[in-house]
């Protein structure tokens, strides 16, 4: 496991004691609404986060589409989610214009400390907000290979980048990162089961590098019925499906659909394990906390924040080729729920989320030209309410 340093492990995290509390505008995908009701890693961060950092005192307007059930004041920059153009261009982009207009008009009115991104062409309005004199963080959700480092790498120092996995971060050395916060679950709303039922599962979407193919192989290999519940709504996990999963299935095999909330905990707490065959560099992988918040261990392959996530032969099994995926599912089921749950309490809980990202801010404020964080008196909490800027 790498040793590159956490953010949360900083001495920054000390500043909240002696700091005011500080008014953060969080700027989520138009795709999923906050958090999401099935497929959404990144609201599903997004809407922990909010609730992280406002039960920490500070003040959080979330900007996003359709509807929101976090604490933070809501800012509705679309009426309905755009979770059937997601993959286009043209939304993310337009999102981020709306974006900008928004956080200009309320710099008019209200002492905006920071901004917090997490989409992909929002960071672009970096310069503008320095202008301000609000620096921005950016959460790198995605790959930092080929062009989208160099996106990245453009950005130089508008944009202070926080990766999710040490590994993510080694990718790209050279970029302009200011730390590293893991994902996070809320444990209490997993729920933990110890006997099992006999089947993998595969939970994810359907494309080539998150490997449902080699899912299939291994379960079929290991004579375990596989269970997938995959997103497949976008043009091209409709065709890797019929293509490539649907020549593979057997009667055993179970295409469940999309798992909405209540069904996926249904499922990752009743497999005996979850299948995670990646074939890139998966930056995080919030569905393995999932599955091992519910006490069910993961098989993976080897490859991104796969071993910074799993403990090899506590909660589940890294595999170095496809090959060694079978036995690893029939070995499984011998290891202890207890300690998977143990694994996501110790290092991937909420409070380790929210206190990575407050020390970000205070480190990002303390770096940048911006003002100086203002007195409490400043910034005194006001009555949380539901805006909207859509259209």
């Amino acid at each position: 496991m790498s040793s590159i340093p956490s953010v949360a492990d900083s001495s920054v995290m000390g500043f909240r004691r002696t700091r005011a509390p500080l008014n953060i505008v969080m700027v989520a995908p138009p795709y999923f609404e906050i958090p999401p009701s099935g497929y959404g890693g990144v609201e599903a961060v997004c809407a922990q986060l909010c609730d992280a950092l406002v039960a920490l005192g500070h003040r959080v307007t979330l900007l996003g589409a359709g509807r929101s059930g976090t604490t933070a004041r809501f800012v509705r920059v679309w009426d309905e989610i755009l979770s059937d153009r997601l993959g286009e261009p043209y939304p993310e982009v337009l999102h981020a214009l709306k974006v900008r207009r928004i956080i200009t008009e309320m710099a008019r009115t209200e002492h905006i400390d920071i901004v917090h991104d997490h989409t992909f062409a929002g960071p672009l309005n970096a310069p503008m907000y320095s202008a301000l004199g609000i620096p921005t963080v950016v959460t790198v959700h995605g790959p930092v290979n080929g062009e989208e480092q160099d996106y990245y790498r453009e950005l130089g120092g508008t944009a202070q980048l926080i990766a999710i996995s040490n590994r993510q971060r080694e990718l790209a050395p050279a970029l302009n990162w200011a730390g590293r916060v893991y994902n996070a679950v809320r444990p209490i709303e997993w729920p933990m089961q110890k006997k099992k039922q006999d089947f993998a599962l595969f939970l994810g979407r359907y494309a080539p590098y998150k490997g449902p193919d080699l899912a299939l192989h291994a379960a079929h290999s290991a004579e375990i019925p596989l269970v997938l519940a995959a997103k497949m709504n976008e043009p091209p996990e409709k065709e890797y499906f019929n293509s490539t999963v649907r020549p593979l299935l057997s009667e055993r095999d179970c295409v469940f659909g999309e798992a909405d909330a209540v069904s996926k905990r249904l499922l990752l707490s009743s497999a005996r394990c979850l299948l995670f065959p990646i074939r890139w560099e998966e930056p995080f992988g919030i569905v393995m906390i999932e599955a091992m918040a519910c006490g069910t261990p993961v098989v993976a392959l080897r490859g991104g924040a796969v071993e910074e996530v799993v403990e090899d032969g506590v909660t589940g099994f890294i595999c170095d080729d496809p090959s060694e995926l079978p036995a690893a599912i029939a070995k499984a089921g011998d290891l202890d729920p207890v300690a998977c749950r143990r694994r996501v309490l110790e290092h991937f809980s909420v409070d380790r989320l929210g206190a990575g990202y407050e020390a970000a801010y205070y480190a990002a404020l303390e770096s940048s030209q911006a003002p100086s964080v203002p007195a409490a008196a400043d910034i005194r909490p006001r009555t949380m309410s539901t805006m909207s800027f859509a259209g």
